[in-house]
């Protein structure tokens, strides 16, 4: 499915060209929805966006960026007297300024598509179309932020970094528990269909392997976060933490949940106490004073190892979210799509055109998706980027991981992480008459 999914993104990015080579490329590409490959076009938007975010970390950009607008020792582009050193931070600032113009911009599409209903809507080809001047607009938008003085636009905009990123949060919490439900849902389906040991064996192994490393990740955050004589709101997380978890999971196996759920158990919860652990970890990492293992001695931006998992957790939210949405509503649309093909294929006259037709409307009725608010979710992913590359800190400042804010937001998303899985569990049971599939 992912790689047909690509190959719909794939055909419409080349369509853009209007070439005959491109349009031979299209012609070899699968049919797929309207609103699948409209959706993969802009997560590629954004995903190029976070590849030039990350390409200005390079260290052997460092002097070259230097030289940007914004930066005291610049060429002069910006009026006034600026005391900021850029000698330090201007990795940052470049990924602040990048992300402004990339937030701006889904902020705007989420203002024009606004109350549209199906494609007949004629704000509809803004929402499926133009993409060169989509990409324009970005790119222009981008320039245009590195001519933004520095004053105190990193300490604002990081205000709305933080909000929009712990919104993010939420919604990966929301993406992550439907993925643990489905993964076990699917396994334990193929499990009772089959009979099979190997399904058996591979529901056993994946639980065992996320409950090991959740146990080493807390005997780690234990040795390089605590010590025996302080530091005593990091033991009072991680021991906090831990008892969720536990109790998750021990809610998981519940009788009274088995029978409301009987595909519900350890997996999914090893799983979500995986994902607390991580929030853990980098709830401590922002943590302030001598408990913080995670800052570092040196003045040089550059990734560290909860940058990088969260910037594959991350990517992995994104396109499991429109992986998701594209399956479930281009089920239907994408037989209909195949028997009025066929049908017309019948026609002779018409085969020809219908077979040109690889990327086919099926938002005609209605909308497979609320295309406004999947805008606002691709600026809170914007935000929530941002603020990973840049560890969560203020980059007008000095360059240190101590953020006592993020640090709260981290640890108060492991706990709603939690209480959404077992609201997950304990619905059904306390509300028998509703549906919640």
């Amino acid at each position: 499915m992912g790689a047909v999914l690509g190959l719909c993104s794939a055909a419409q990015l080349a369509c853009c060209c209007g070439s005959a080579a491109c349009s031979l490329c299209c012609s070899a590409c699968p049919s797929c929805a309207n609103s699948t490959s409209t959706r993969l076009m802009y997560t590629l938007m954004l995903l190029l966006m976070t590849v030039v975010a990350c390409i200005t970390l390079a260290p052997g950009l460092h002097n070259v960026m230097k030289k940007v607008p914004f930066c005291e020792n610049s060429t002069g582009l910006i009026p006034g007297n600026i005391k900021f050193d850029c000698d330090q931070a201007v990795g940052y600032l470049a990924v602040y300024r990048i992300c402004f113009a990339t937030c701006l911009f889904f902020v705007l599409m989420a203002l024009l598509t606004i109350g549209v209903r199906s494609s007949k809507d004629p704000r509809a080809g803004i929402q499926n179309g133009f993409w060169g001047i989509k990409y324009l607009v970005v790119i222009g938008g981008v320039i245009g932020a590195f001519f933004i003085p520095e004053g105190q636009f990193a300490s604002t905009w990081m205000v709305f970094g933080m909000i929009g990123g712990f919104c993010f949060i939420i919604i990966q919490l929301i993406l992550i528990i439907d993925f643990a439900h489905s993964w076990a849902e699917r396994w334990v389906s193929n499990y009772e269909e089959s009979q099979s040991r190997g399904w058996y064996a591979a529901l056993l192994l994946g639980m065992l392997t996320c409950y090991a490393l959740a146990i080493t990740g807390i005997t780690l955050l234990f040795i390089f976060y605590t010590k025996p004589d302080g530091c005593d709101l990091s033991k009072f997380f991680i021991s906090f933490n831990l008892i969720l978890v536990v109790i998750a999971s021990a809610i998981s196996i519940l009788p009274s949940v088995q029978e409301h759920q009987p595909r519900s158990g350890l997996l999914q919860s090893s799983v979500v106490s995986l994902y607390v652990m991580y929030l853990t970890w980098s709830a401590l990492s922002n943590s302030a004073g001598e408990c913080n293992a995670s800052i570092s001695k040196t003045n040089e931006t550059s990734f560290d190892k909860e940058s990088i998992i969260g910037l594959i957790i991350w990517v992995c939210s994104v396109l499991y979210s429109c992986v998701r949405t594209a399956s479930s509503s281009s089920k239907i649309t994408m037989s209909e799509h195949i028997l009025a093909k066929t049908g017309e294929e019948g026609d002779g006259g018409e085969a020809g055109q219908s077979e040109e037709t690889k990327v086919f409307d099926n938002e005609a009725e209605s909308t497979a998706y609320s295309w406004s608010f999947f805008h606002v979710v691709f600026a809170m992913a914007t935000l929530y980027v941002m603020m990973t590359l840049t560890n969560w800190y203020n980059p007008s400042s000095q360059l240190s991981k101590e953020n006592v804010a993020s640090m709260w937001i981290k640890i108060t998303s492991s706990w709603l992480c939690v209480g959404l899985y077992v609201w997950t569990l304990v619905a059904p049971a306390i509300f028998p008459d509703r549906d919640f599939n």
